[in-house]
């Protein structure tokens, strides 16, 4: 089954929904992809990359998040956790632990504590390279009403991460110098 049949499954009638998340997860994709090729002295799974992209926000279709549609009655941080279980349903586990661990650059178990987040105590970080490609992209891009079609520079991105911390931009400058060494300066 494609991505895009996926989503329209789970996401039903809500046809709003589905087009507005399935806008953001494609030009997620497509920058996952572009870093991808900037890696490609690496063996990476090109498929798998742009698949997951598609598939990494299915899990909003079970949330409340009224500005995007969404009318569930999971809270939005759940997202993560509620693609993964709809992902592995549909035998896709790779792409099921995409979901789980895409939120800003990983969630540790202190930070769940910490956030007193409605989580399983379990660390939700992505932990190889085609995670970390699907994450980093991922940080580009606003479902926000009014901003889906705006990239957000990488001074954004590290400005949004630091809400939650210098450990969170630390965490994007060594993804940074992994994928894409030439911005790690920018």
């Amino acid at each position: 089954m494609s991505p895009y049949t996926l989503l329209e499954k789970h996401f039903g009638a809500n046809r709003t929904g589905c087009e507005l998340v399935y806008r953001h997860s494609r030009m997620v994709a497509d920058k996952a992809l572009a870093i991808a090729r900037h890696n490609a002295d690496q063996p990476l799974d090109l498929g798998f990359i742009e698949e997951a992209a598609l598939l990494h926000d299915i899990g909003v279709a079970r949330v409340h998040a009224p500005k995007l549609n969404c009318f569930g009655h999971a809270p939005y941080i759940c997202h993560g956790i509620l693609g993964r279980e709809m992902l592995e349903a549909e035998g896709l586990p790779r792409h099921a632990l995409v979901c789980e661990r895409h939120i800003g650059v990983g969630l540790s178990v202190e930070d769940i504590a910490a956030q007193k987040l409605p989580l399983p105590p379990r660390e939700m970080a992505p932990t190889c390279r085609e995670e970390r490609i699907v994450t980093l992209a991922d940080l580009f891009f606003s479902k926000r009403p009014g901003e889906l079609e705006r990239e957000k520079s990488l001074a954004e991105v590290r400005a949004d991460l630091f809400k939650f911390g210098p450990h969170k931009v630390a965490i994007l400058e060594g993804w940074l110098r992994e994928l894409l060494p030439f911005l790690a300066h920018e």
